[in-house]
């Protein structure tokens, strides 16, 4: 039997003068390890992508995270250099695609900027270089070459009692491995917050009323999906969820097919 498909939104990249469409490995691995799940690539397009065409073919949608910004001008706000870099064909793919796949009750997981793509395509907005505000931590990567250290796991979060994510994980305090300079300000009126930092900071988020599962955190499971137990059960969720959406979607062809 096929495995479902997961969709990823990729990124813009120039390597030695040539324009790639990519995205992270710790991304694909995460989803096909830990979700068992088949990973397809999303071209990173301004124009021209058929979103429910995407959708039409996948399962679900895992919006990964980027060393780029969503772009201010998509919340209102004004751009500058500081704030970048920007990638204005990856947020010409990841909203529309996160809007089409909660109306249609595609299974979402958000991760790092994907949390923020989320809050955005929802209509809330950003914060920039939160650690230049009073109160916040520096929640951002170490600078350090070996990935192992600057994936670390070493912030405490709180995940509140009753939320979509205290059953995948469970309630009250988890470390997590948060590296960010943005994060969400205005809540987009959609969403539910689901985790915060003791900086106040939100770490994670649910779609209120979704069709299926819609979660958004703000750090990075998938690194260490294969050994930490919170990472590992928020990408089981996630799988699972995509395979009853593909299982009814089945039903449904089949159904279909058989009138």
């Amino acid at each position: 039997m096929s495995k479902p498909v997961v969709a990823i939104p990729a990124d813009i990249r120039e390597i030695e003068g040539n324009v790639w469409q990519a995205t992270p490995n710790q991304y694909v691995r995460a989803a096909v390890k830990g979700a068992d799940v088949t990973v397809f690539l999303v071209p990173a397009l301004e124009t021209d992508n058929d979103f429910d065409g995407i959708l039409d073919r996948v399962d679900g949608l895992l919006v990964s995270g980027s060393r780029t910004n969503v772009h201010p001008s998509l919340y209102g706000k004004e751009a500058t250099d500081a704030e970048g870099p920007y990638d204005m064909a990856r947020d010409a793919t990841s909203l529309p695609l996160i809007k089409r796949a909660l109306e249609r009750g595609i299974p979402l997981l958000a991760i790092c900027r994907g949390i923020q793509e989320l809050n955005v395509a929802l209509g809330g907005t950003l914060a920039n270089e939160i650690q230049e505000q009073p109160g916040v931590w520096d929640h951002r990567k170490p600078d350090t070459p070996v990935l192992d250290v600057a994936y670390g796991i070493r912030q405490k979060i709180t995940v509140k009692e009753g939320s979509c994510l205290a059953a995948v994980i469970g309630a009250g305090e988890v470390q997590v491995n948060s590296l960010h300079r943005q994060a969400i300000s205005e809540m987009a009126p959609r969403l539910a917050v689901e985790a915060v930092a003791d900086d106040g900071t939100i770490e994670a988020v649910s779609v209120i009323g979704a069709k299926a599962f819609a979660v958004g955190v703000q750090w990075h499971p998938e690194y260490w999906v294969g050994s930490d137990q919170p990472s590992n059960r928020l990408f089981a969720a996630f799988g699972e969820a995509v395979r009853d959406y593909a299982a009814a979607k089945a039903g449904i062809l089949h159904r279909t097919a058989a009138e």
